[in-house]
């Protein structure tokens, strides 16, 4: 996510290192390179020169602490006015109203708003414990409908039917009934998609807004079309009073353009980002993290709170409770870790969050592929579980067996025993809960492994 921008902006301030103090000077050719970065990041111009300038002041109006260098007092200016310019802190939704709060979606067409519909009726079902209905006001595309039905079915959300015949007002009127008798906390509203320029869209969905009242008021963007973003979104403000906007596609997006334009040109938060094509891949968005990542710093605390709710802890506790016991890390075991891997969105997510990750070669980091976890699972699944249990076992025949079950090559299944190995002997110092040896073997079997 924003890796142009963390590579260049990573660069520029690296310049600055060694020096004695900030001056005019010296931050001058490193705030020209930050502006070059912005912009080819697509941050619109006015967010740049105010950004600029007020980076500048600040370099220039303080006195560096003397537990920072010169260069870290700069990078620390450029964190705090990125928060800025995104918005400070996380904005919660405001579900306060009479149940069922109305939550209306509006957007361009592809920027992923029936999907994302599904995600927040994710994210507010496990999150927030809240009942959570969803209706499509999309009579120009039947597809939509029969699309969110599905998505609805999936995650056990409550969801109401409608048909092109109908009007969008008593589409949402007929939903937001049903939705009271069913006592629902929620109801997501998804309208069909619209140009800001295209009249008669926008007067049907002002009726719309006027009709129902929604609480909330959210403009979903494809993150991946920079500042053009910014400038749409302030367009349906002008018509809609949004009350904040979620950032689709933010995974695929290298340049982060939208995040930096938003909040400044709409004066509206950015209140979810979304960070892949799954149902689960929608998080609050909290400026001070995507700032620190942004420079490369990672994001931890996200880390943490994604292992905490992504990872079975009963699971966890019962490998702990058999390394203790003096029992072998199996190959049961070793695909346990890997399906919990994959939940997190695989090893290139877990990295994204991880400090120092923009010092990493770019060779480096195109050879990491989740798409070997998925294969890696699927050889283990090929084995018995005598031969999961009992690694050693597997010689010649069995090997040629599984590999041919899983469709892969011999080397693969090599690979993962090699793996699996490795990962053995990682577990058995741990057990002896010597930390030494544990750094020490895994730098030796860092040395052998793939990333």
């Amino acid at each position: 996510m924003f890796d142009n921008l963390t590579d260049r902006l990573s660069s520029s301030l690296k310049k600055i290192k060694g020096q004695g103090r900030l001056t005019e000077s010296n931050i001058k050719d490193t705030l020209r390179e930050v502006r070059m970065a912005l912009l080819e990041a697509d941050v619109a111009l006015p967010v740049v020169t105010d950004f600029i300038e007020r980076i500048r002041e600040g370099a220039l109006g303080q006195t560096v602490q003397t537990s920072l260098s010169p260069g870290q007092a700069l990078i620390k200016l450029v964190q705090a006015e990125l928060v800025k310019v995104m918005g400070e802190a996380n904005e919660e939704l405001n579900l306060k109203a009479v149940p069922p709060a109305i939550i209306l979606m509006a957007g361009l067409q592809g920027a992923g708003k029936t999907t994302t519909v599904a995600k927040l009726g994710r994210f507010l079902q496990e999150k927030h414990k809240k009942k959570v209905g969803v209706v499509s006001v999309d009579i120009y595309r039947p597809a939509a409908i029969k699309q969110l039905q599905t998505l609805a079915d999936d995650l056990s959300l409550t969801f109401f039917d409608s048909h092109s015949s109908q009007n969008p007002v008593d589409i949402a009127n007929e939903a937001i009934d049903a939705a009271k008798k069913k006592f629902l906390d929620v109801l997501i509203v998804d309208t069909a998609g619209r140009l800001h320029i295209d009249e008669e869209m926008m007067s049907e969905i002002k009726a719309l807004h006027a009709a129902i009242n929604p609480v909330e008021t959210l403009f979903v963007v494809d993150s991946m079309t920079g500042q053009d973003a910014a400038n749409t979104a302030k367009a349906f403000n002008d018509a809609l009073a949004l009350t904040g906007v979620v950032l689709t596609k933010a995974d695929g997006d290298a340049r982060g353009g939208a995040a930096l334009s938003i909040r400044h040109i709409t004066g509206k938060p950015i209140k979810f980002i979304g960070v892949g094509e799954k149902t689960d891949a929608l998080e609050p968005f909290y400026p001070d993290r995507v700032a620190s990542r942004i420079l490369g710093m990672g994001d931890v605390l996200g880390l943490i709170e994604e292992i905490e709710q992504k990872v079975d802890k009963a699971k966890a506790e019962k490998l702990a409770r058999k390394l203790q016991k003096g029992k072998s890390f199996d190959l049961e075991d070793l695909r346990e870790q890997l399906m919990q891997m994959q939940s997190m969105g695989g090893v290139g997510a877990l990295l994204d969050r991880l400090p120092g990750m923009n010092e990493v070669p770019k060779e480096m980091k195109d050879k990491v592929n989740d798409k070997d976890l998925a294969r890696q699972v699927a050889v283990i699944n090929s084995m018995t579980m005598q031969e999961r249990r009992y690694p050693d076992l597997i010689k010649g025949n069995r090997k040629k067996r599984i590999a041919e079950g899983c469709g892969q090559q011999l080397q693969d299944v090599n690979r993962i025993l090699k793996q699996h190995k490795m990962m053995e002997k990682m577990m058995k110092r741990f057990k002896k809960g010597n930390m030494a040896n544990m750094v020490r073997g895994l730098k030796s079997n860092m040395r052998g492994m793939r990333m």
